[in-house]
Order: C-alpha cells, then sequence, then structure tokens
C-alpha cells in the first residue's frame, strides 16, 4: 500500500473511532431535544440539527429504502442462509452504515466531511465451519462511498446494495470471497416497535425508525475460497435511522430474526444493562405466513442463554444456545449457532467487536413441531459499549 493510502486509512480510524465513541454517549454529547421550527414543530432535533426519530413517523416504500440525511445513524443490514443443489450451507453478512459527522458543514466543497461509511461483509462456511470477513470504511462525497436519498444504492467502494424493480441486488467481493445475489420480496416491509419507532431508551428521542423485508428468495453466486457456488435459499434486510439509541447504562443487546418453515418470522431483541438485568424496552414482532406482524411486548416473552463459548481473540465469551418462549402464541425455539467462531473483530472500521452469524432453530408450534434458520447477532460482550453498532 502506497503511504497516502495508508494515511488516508489512518485518518479514516481515527475519524470513525471518535464518531464511535460519541454516539456510545449520545445523550450526553446530544443534549436535550427542541423544536426545528414552527413549520416543523413535530419534528424534533439535538443540539448539532440531527433530527431524533419520534412517534407517528409515516413510513412511504420503496422511498424509505433511501437514505435519511437529516438523522445522524442510519444501516442497511443484509443476512441470509443458502445453500448450493446438494446441500452445502452457507450465511452471509453484508452490512452498509452512515454515520453523520456535520449536519450542515461550513465549507459547501464536496471534499467537506459531512458522511462517514463502513460496510461489513462475511460469509459463513457452515461445512467447514470457517468463517471469514471484511470491512470498508471511507468518507462521502467524493465517490469512495455513499448513499442516495432520491432512490435506493448503498455503496462502499465496490460493494453495494440497490433496487432492481422490487429486488435487492447485493455484491461485495473480499479477497477470494465474493457475493452476488439478487433477493425478491415475499412479504410486505414489516415496520418494528408501536406508533412508527422502535424505543430503545426512557428519553425521548433515544429509538429509531426499523422495518424489516422478513423474507426475501435469494439466488445467485457466491465465491468462498476461490471456489463458486450458484446458490438459494432465504435472506433477511433490516434498515433503522435515527440519532440517539442506547443509553449510558445499556451495554449492548441479543438480536434474532428467524424465519420458520411454518412460513411465520421472527424478530425479537434485548437490550442488557450493566446491573445484569434486561432492559423492559426490549420487544419483537412475530409476523404470519400473509406478512401480518404483531408487536410482542417485553412482557409477552422470555429469553434464556446457555453453553457459552469464548472467543481466543478477543477473549470474549458468548452464549450461543438459545431459548425463546412465547406463551401468547404457544410457541418455543431452541435456536443454536451454526458453528461457534462467528465473531467480526472490526478494527479497520467500526473498531468493535461482535458476533454475528448463522442459526438453525428447532421447537413447538402448540403440540407440532418446527423448524428454521436464522442469524444471530449478540454485542457488547467484549467489553466495550456497542451503541454505535446496535441493530
Amino acid at each position: 500500500m502506497m503511504k497516502s493510502q495508508k494515511t488516508r486509512t489512518q485518518w479514516l480510524i481515527a475519524v470513525g473511532c471518535l464518531l464511535f465513541a460519541a454516539i456510545n454517549c449520545l445523550p450526553a454529547a446530544y443534549g436535550l431535544l427542541s423544536a426545528e421550527t414552527a413549520e416543523q414543530k413535530t419534528r424534533l432535533v439535538n443540539k448539532d440539527g440531527w433530527r431524533e426519530a419520534e412517534a407517528g413517523y409515516r413510513y412511504e416504500f420503496p422511498q424509505d429504502h433511501a437514505s435519511h440525511e437529516d438523522y445522524a445513524v442510519e444501516w442497511w443490514y443484509y443476512t441470509g442462509n443458502i445453500e448450493t443443489k446438494e446441500g452445502r450451507r452457507f450465511g452471509y453478512q453484508l452490512t452498509f452504515f452512515r454515520i453523520g459527522v456535520v449536519r450542515e458543514p461550513l465549507n459547501t466543497s464536496r471534499w467537506a466531511l459531512r458522511n462517514l461509511y463502513m460496510a461489513h461483509f462475511a460469509i459463513s462456511d457452515i461445512e467447514q465451519k470457517e468463517f471469514h470477513s471484511f470491512e470498508r470504511i471511507n468518507r462521502a462525497g467524493i465517490g469512495w462511498a455513499g448513499a442516495e436519498s432520491s432512490s435506493y444504492r448503498v455503496w462502499n467502494e465496490d460493494w453495494e446494495a440497490r433496487l432492481d424493480g422490487r429486488d435487492h441486488l447485493l455484491r461485495a467481493r473480499g479477497g477470494d470471497y465474493e457475493l452476488d445475489l439478487r433477493l425478491a420480496l415475499q412479504k410486505p416491509e414489516v415496520i418494528h416497535g408501536e406508533n412508527g419507532i422502535s424505543q430503545k431508551g426512557s428519553a425521548a428521542g433515544n429509538a429509531s425508525h426499523y422495518y424489516s423485508l422478513t423474507r426475501l428468495q435469494t439466488r445467485g453466486q457466491i465465491k468462498v475460497g476461490g471456489q463458486s457456488f450458484e446458490v438459494t435459499g432465504l435472506s433477511w434486510m433490516d434498515h433503522e435511522f435515527g440519532t440517539s439509541f442506547l443509553e449510558e447504562e445499556q451495554t449492548g443487546w441479543d438480536w434474532f430474526s428467524i424465519q420458520l418453515d411454518d412460513g411465520r418470522d421472527l424478530m425479537m431483541f434485548q437490550i442488557r444493562r450493566r446491573d445484569g438485568s434486561i432492559d423492559p424496552r426490549s420487544s419483537g414482532t412475530l409476523i404470519d405466513t400473509d406478512g401480518r406482524a404483531v408487536h410482542i411486548p417485553f412482557s409477552d416473552f422470555a429469553l434464556a442463554s446457555s453453553d457459552v463459548w469464548r472467543s481466543a481473540e478477543s477473549g470474549a465469551s458468548y452464549p450461543i444456545n438459545w431459548t425463546i418462549d412465547l406463551p401468547r402464541y404457544d410457541l418455543r425455539l431452541s435456536v443454536k449457532a451454526a458453528f461457534d467462531d462467528q465473531e467480526l473483530r472490526t478494527t479497520e472500521s467500526t473498531g468493535v467487536t461482535y458476533w454475528e452469524g448463522s442459526v438453525k432453530v428447532d421447537g413447538t408450534a402448540g403440540d407440532k413441531k418446527i423448524a428454521g434458520r436464522g442469524y444471530l447477532e449478540m454485542t457488547g460482550y467484549s467489553g466495550q459499549n456497542m451503541g454505535a453498532i446496535l441493530h
């Protein structure tokens, strides 16, 4: 790598670390909320001018797939379980992050730093029990990375996600590992939380606008260790945007996306607190075969974990087996990691370590056995507050 490239990478990493440190302390950094103007009095903004997520937001699709430049934090999150005709299984993750640096730079040049973009790409080779991950960090404004606000396309160098009609196209490459997939919508968009927001903290604005595409029929090609495979399967897409999320006493979360073989889908998350308790704003969404969604409050579910795996690289210990109980819906699920080591250590982009990987699901729905596949994300186990990357 040339010296100028090293300098650019080091600068971007330094900026990224400062931003993530700031986001982890958002309540203190951003201060009290204020009304934007008399004409926009329903919009809450922080002292730096970034808009806060608030109840009553009305989603419009496909427009809301695009970037929301008024908010400080935004990500587009794809995960999926795919396989070859012969039954060889893989999991994948492709995530794009936008972090707002300055709401309205005084310098109007395209070189002015307004947004920073990071991306993570990973493939889980389930048969070989091997995990391969890659990362990128770039600034916006000069073509290295960006997200369009008038239509849906987000990219970081040659990694991208975009719409082609109603299908989502994904492309990414890292060394001998590549992803080139087409995702077709099988259910309508699902809005999580209540009244347009997913509340994460006690204060107004400590929330996100959060929706998912919970069942995307997937086909395309992947390359693993230089070997190409034609694959099909199911994917899941999350999109969240807001400005402040986790509060100081919240340390991280455990998030599940599950696609059951009876056609139902489930999103569930719990937020962990420093005192060992679970925040009551933890919640979930159960989606039926027709796409109708039901909000699941904290009082209606129970999560329990077991079988901890310890990373030799980071020293973090992750619970890799979970039980999800939804007694109101007569649903009990056992969620197990497809294999243990699916840890991302993103020292060159977000600077945080977390576990994100493919899981297999078994359980009962009433008196019937049920199975499925999904993804599990666990943040904050490495001793870092994961507010900057929470999903």
